[in-house]
């Protein structure tokens, strides 16, 4: 069996076959969990200066809910309204392939670098969201990348109106 560290490595490589792995090993679920908290760690580290401890536990526990809501969505659309006649998954599947794209998340404890933080952040969001294709191109048993970028978008902006909703129902940060 791949090490942990070999198997984030592999997964910000972008590598097809680490997403088939992961998809098939059932118990690489607590490490996929392991790689969304060190990837949220790391953005709460490399913004650390705005946002402090709370900010780094805030920042953990919505990476978290985020991971889960997004792997449903994400299950939900590929497997009821975007199939392939291939297609056959489970949401343990995509939490586990989602949760290992997480990996190119860990550059944003980079962010702590004072001129380099946005462009960290940048590039960190670019790259967690190819990973995020591939991943959800391998655990859907897509052919297709278009396809699989299309479940991306459409589970991302339901995932925005859904924050969206809940930020205007709690009042905002602006009340």
């Amino acid at each position: 069996m791949a090490t942990f560290t070999d198997r984030m490595i592999r997964a910000a490589r972008l590598d097809a076959n680490l997403y088939e792995e992961v998809e098939a090993d059932k118990q690489a679920i607590g490490q996929a969990t392991v790689v969304v908290v060190l990837s949220s760690l790391a953005a709460g580290v490399g913004q650390f200066a705005t946002g402090g401890v709370e900010g780094i536990v805030i920042a953990t526990l919505a990476a978290l809910l985020g991971w889960y809501v997004w792997a449903y969505l994400t299950y939900f659309i590929g497997t009821r309204w975007l199939p392939e006649p291939q297609t056959q998954s489970d949401l343990g599947e995509l939490l586990r392939t989602t949760g290992f794209s997480s990996s190119p998340g860990l550059i944003r404890v980079l962010g702590l670098v004072p001129s380099l933080g946005a462009l960290v952040f940048v590039a960190a969001a670019v790259w967690m969201l190819v990973a995020m294709v591939v991943a959800v191109r391998q655990a859907l048993d897509y052919s297709s990348t278009w396809r699989a970028i299309g479940v991306c978008v459409i589970g991302w902006l339901i995932q925005g109106l859904v924050l969206v909703a809940i930020f205007a129902a709690l009042g905002g940060p602006d009340d």
